[in-house]
């Protein structure tokens, strides 16, 4: 359907709501003057897109003029010239401020798609917090956009349904719109799982006559049963979403024949007491199936979805749900937050005091402890999944958790300080694990120490499913353990550098610690260890680096050979090194294998940094002389009678016991060697690993220091390391 300004005043006009129309006109005047000459890729002038934005505002959620105002204007600011202080002027602050909220993020410098998607809902969140608002008209935004999504190229397709179902799907959940997620979840199968969704939709067409003679007939027998209630309930059939049935019948491997709940039938009545009553009367009607009854009266769902469910069984042996609720609880089934807008007045000013956007308030907060950007969409998909379980306290009180949480989300969801002093679980009176799967009805007993040393486990966050739990414990280690985390990150990445057989210098990595928002390395280490930033990714960040410099090195390889290069000409350097062909440059030892005097060794001309030395059997050098760089090796050989010392690094493996540092320390010190680094760690199979970095003259003393290690009483090994 293409949506024009007609069709939209016409709605208007037949609202019960009073508009100012003169406001939304010249909303529109503007919007079609701002976009004149542009067109959508279906070929419609793109004015019509937010209209039609406008349009479900107002048709579907009766939403204010304001609101219908910044649906008209949602993407002037951010596709044409027009700035927002010009909207502020023409139609006042409250239209500025939804405008901005729902404008992408344009300026800001970020590396990929990712980072600016997560930015982006970021800023939707802030401006959720600070008016509800501008997630409606973004979800109006987006259900058109789907809409309309035939036209655009396969992989735009993809992306923008995954977006949909990742984000934008979960918030009207939590938001209680419920038609708007359906319809969301549908549209987005469609293009994610085209075959499976036409496989659905095929089974229910299959059946489309039986089941709508099925629902009349069922609706009729209740209706016969209740009919001295007053005023006549309203007795409604629906059918699960395609989405709904897609997920039970791929998702968890069910038959179709299997699913208890596609057919429905939806009873609203006046009042609690006669919910209650009605269910009696169901189940005196139809068999009730055992477990499937759930009463979301007397516990709402987060999104305060109220309703009685049942699943019942007739004569024909066909299996249907049974929802009862009041007229008020339907309203919020379908509108969610949006029933304030077509119900009653709305919602004025800001939704922090409002217990219902606790959920809101919660992401913002994990937010601001989140180091990696793109952490963020998929904490997200977690903590906005639409299935919950209801878990109590041994109190009483009821704690909301998405599917799959365990008891450490269950701790931290009660307070942080619980999560931060438990020291064990009991669920229905039983010690479970922390990994312990948690499940609706579970009564769940948190047990804590007081001492204020206690603190979480570094595993802890790699256990917890909730965003809530996981940023909770990563501010915790950043806070209180900085010293030990910069330890932990450095011994880490500079082992994954090793695996990987990676060379960097400093200034890369300050470069790659600027690029994740740090301000130093050792903030970048530190952030490795709390889980701030994961580790693959830096290594990934790294290689690309890597990789750009050798691409940079190539391109002005023939004007840097030859102003380096002298041929025939041998010089020895100042740090006991002599370069074939090179007349006086620095030179700089390898990270990846840390070359010493006695080991056979090869330079590699690098840009701007002089000549790296490494080991002649480097993997660096065997992978470099197969490159495009082959040609910037050059011939190296340590200088005679060098007084030059290197730092060198030890690896120590060691049955654990008492005194075990202070021998390795002792048998090292004997040598009159200086130990620059020493770091030591209990390993799971009950042994100690202890890497030391000293210095040494060259590769006989270190062979030397090496034997003499090896026969420290409980050493099981102690080899030399490529850390420097």
């Amino acid at each position: 359907m293409v949506y024009t300004i007609d069709m939209l005043i016409n709605k208007i006009e037949e609202m019960e709501k009073s508009y100012d129309l003169d406001k939304i006109q010249s909303a529109y005047g503007l919007a079609e003057k701002a976009h004149n000459g542009v067109f959508r890729t279906s070929g419609e002038p793109y004015i019509t897109h937010p209209v039609a934005v406008a349009y479900i505002l107002l048709e579907q959620f009766c939403m204010d003029t304001d609101t219908i105002c910044a649906a008209l204007l949602h993407d002037v600011v951010e596709d044409t010239d027009i700035k927002l202080e010009a909207i502020q002027k023409k139609f006042g602050e409250d239209v500025a401020r939804l405008v901005d909220g729902v404008t992408k993020i344009g300026q800001v410098p970020l590396n990929t798609r990712e980072e600016q998607h997560a930015e982006n809902i970021r800023k939707i969140l802030i401006a959720m917090s600070k008016d509800i608002r501008v997630i409606i008209i973004k979800l109006a935004d987006r259900l058109h956009n789907m809409r309309t999504l035939e036209s655009r190229s396969p992989e735009k397709q993809l992306k923008t349904s995954l977006e949909t179902m990742n984000f934008y799907a979960p918030i009207a959940h939590r938001l209680g719109i419920n038609d708007v997620k359906e319809e969301m979840e549908d549209l987005s199968l469609r293009y994610l799982d085209p075959y499976g969704f036409k496989e659905i939709e095929a089974l229910l067409d299959v059946h489309k006559d039986e089941r709508d003679t099925f629902i009349d007939r069922i609706r009729g027998m209740i209706s016969e049963r209740i009919t001295d209630i007053q005023p006549p309930p309203i007795i409604e059939g629906r059918v699960k979403s395609i989405y709904s049935i897609y997920k039970k019948v791929y998702i968890k491997g069910k038959d179709f024949s299997e699913i208890y709940d596609i057919y429905a039938v939806r009873i609203i009545l006046q009042t609690v007491v006669e919910c209650y009553n009605v269910l009696g009367i169901i189940h005196d009607m139809f068999r009730p199936i055992p477990y499937r009854f759930k009463d979301y009266i007397a516990m709402p769902k987060p999104n305060r979805y109220q309703s009685l469910h049942t699943t019942v069984i007739g004569r024909e042996g066909i299996p249907f749900e049974v929802q009862i609720r009041t007229q008020e609880m339907h309203n919020t089934a379908q509108y969610g937050v949006a029933a304030h807008w077509k119900y009653k007045a709305g919602i004025q000013g800001s939704v922090a005091g409002e217990k219902r956007f606790d959920w809101i308030r919660q992401l913002l907060e994990q937010q601001q402890e989140a180091d990696d950007v793109e952490q963020i969409s998929e904490a997200i998909k977690v903590d906005l999944a639409p299935d919950d379980v209801f878990v109590f306290t041994p109190k009483g009180d009821v704690i909301t958790l998405p599917v799959g949480s365990n008891v450490i989300d269950f701790a931290y969801a009660i307070h942080t300080q619980v999560g931060h002093k438990m020291t064990g679980a009991k669920v229905g009176g039983r010690m479970v694990s922390f990994d312990y799967t948690l499940h609706t009805g579970d009564i769940v007993e948190i047990l804590t120490t007081g001492s204020e040393s206690y603190g979480p486990n570094r595993n802890w966050s790699e256990i917890a499913k909730t965003n809530e739990a996981k940023a909770k414990i990563r501010a915790w280690f950043k806070r209180e353990r900085r010293e030990e985390n910069i330890e932990c990150g450095k011994a880490a990445l500079e082992k994954e550098l090793r695996r990987n057989a990676m060379t960097v210098d400093d200034e890369m990595l300050l470069e790659a610690a600027q690029r994740q928002r740090f301000a130093s390395v050792d903030d970048l280490y530190a952030a490795i260890s709390y889980g701030g930033v994961q580790l693959s990714k830096v290594i990934t960040k790294l290689k690309e680096e890597l990789l750009r410099h050798q691409k940079i090195t190539a391109a002005v390889q023939p004007v840097d050979i030859e102003k380096t290069i002298s041929a025939n000409n041998k010089r020895a350097q100042k740090n006991g090194v002599i370069l074939d062909g090179i007349d006086d440059c620095a030179v700089k030892y390898a990270q990846c294998c840390n070359p010493l005097p006695g080991d056979d060794i090869i330079g590699f001309i690098t840009r701007g940094y002089g000549v790296s030395i490494h080991k002649a059997d480097c993997q660096n050098v065997a992978l470099g002389l197969k490159s495009e760089n082959r040609d910037r090796w050059i011939a190296a050989h340590w200088a005679v009678n060098s007084s030059s010392s290197f730092r060198a690094t030890i690896d120590i493996i060691a049955e654990d016991r008492t005194a075990l540092l202070a021998d390795v320390t002792t048998a090292i010190a004997s040598n009159r060697l200086p130990i620059y680094e020493i770091n030591a760690h209990y390993l799971k199979n009950g042994n100690a690993n202890i890497i030391v970095t000293i210095e040494v003259s060259g590769i006989e003393q270190l062979k030397n220091i090496i034997l003499r290690l090896q026969k420290v009483p409980g050493v099981i090994s102690a080899e030399r390391t490529g850390k420097q």
